[in-house]
């Protein structure tokens, strides 16, 4: 009889804990559905949940999750670069339209008697001058627009990154790359964008730069930019991709919009880290396909 009840007390023990386990395992379930909604409702999609102690089927599914809020941000990515490229062309297009007749009024009127050495020359001149000047923004952007398409192949990031190293001699570089890594890309884009990466931040004050490399998921390699110069306003953070943005007096906001198209066009990321690495005060992030 004794045996009986022992037996019986030990199911119900059991009963119990297993009971208990199972709703501390769901409210963990629970938290992080919570977890990624707060991600995505902040428009972070880089959320990267842990698979421990999880059963296999949980596991896959987390790790499924995973992977779309990276494959969705992707597809954000593309998407905005694509809209942007379609509004500029239109934009280029109808301020072109708008200001050549402008210049070329104006350039005529110049050269009449009646202007010349009149009061109406200075104001004149001074339009025909910012015409001028604006049209030949206007196109640079345009050619912008037009990019040629890349073409791939495998290149040594390390290698690339110690050329554009040489060209920039002005600042302190800190370097953390391994001996070689080879990436698909195309290398003139590939210079194109560190070049303007490291320019916009001898521009904002930098003197030192830093380079760091590491793999990722899916075999990705992320290049880490790091830089010492002015800091990015936080109010102006989620805006300095955007095509004509500029926190310059002199910038003409192509610089990084430029570079990050030229790598997304070839499958790749670009955007700015939340924390920059520790001793600078800003670090983009460059992942490369597999």
């Amino acid at each position: 009889m004794n045996s009986l009840w022992t037996a019986i007390i030990v199911a119900v023990a059991i009963v119990v804990l297993l009971g208990l386990w199972f709703w501390l395992h769901q409210r963990s379930l629970v938290r992080r559905a919570h977890i990624m909604q707060e991600a995505i409702r902040n428009h972070d999609l880089t959320f990267q949940l842990p698979t421990k102690h999880m059963f296999s089927g949980e596991k896959a599914l987390q790790e499924t999750l995973n992977q779309l809020g990276e494959h969705i941000r992707e597809q954000v990515n593309l998407g905005e670069v694509e809209s942007w490229e379609k509004l500029t062309r239109v934009l280029t297009h109808e301020i072109m339209n708008a200001t050549a007749p402008i210049a070329s009024i104006s350039q005529s009127m110049l050269h009449h008697p009646a202007v010349k050495n009149s009061d109406l020359e200075e104001g004149i001149n001074a339009i025909h001058n910012t015409v001028v000047h604006l049209n030949s923004f206007v196109d640079g952007y345009r050619k912008y627009s037009a990019l040629q398409k890349p073409v791939p192949k495998q290149v040594d990031l390390t290698a690339v990154v110690g050329e554009v190293e040489k060209l920039f001699q002005e600042v302190t570089w800190n370097s953390n790359m391994p001996d070689s890594v080879t990436i698909n890309t195309d290398p003139n884009l590939l210079r194109q964008i560190l070049i303007n990466l490291v320019k916009n931040a001898i521009e904002a004050g930098a003197k030192t730069m830093g380079m760091e490399c590491e793999r990722g998921q899916e075999g990705k390699v992320l290049l880490y930019i790091s830089n010492d110069g002015e800091m990015i306003p936080a109010d102006a953070r989620s805006s300095i991709f955007i095509p004509f943005f500029t926190t310059k007096r002199k910038g003409n906001g192509i610089g990084l919009s430029l570079s990050r198209r030229l790598l997304t066009i070839q499958g790749g990321m670009m955007s700015l880290l939340d924390h920059p690495h520790t001793g600078f005060h800003t670090t983009f992030l460059l992942e490369f396909p597999a």
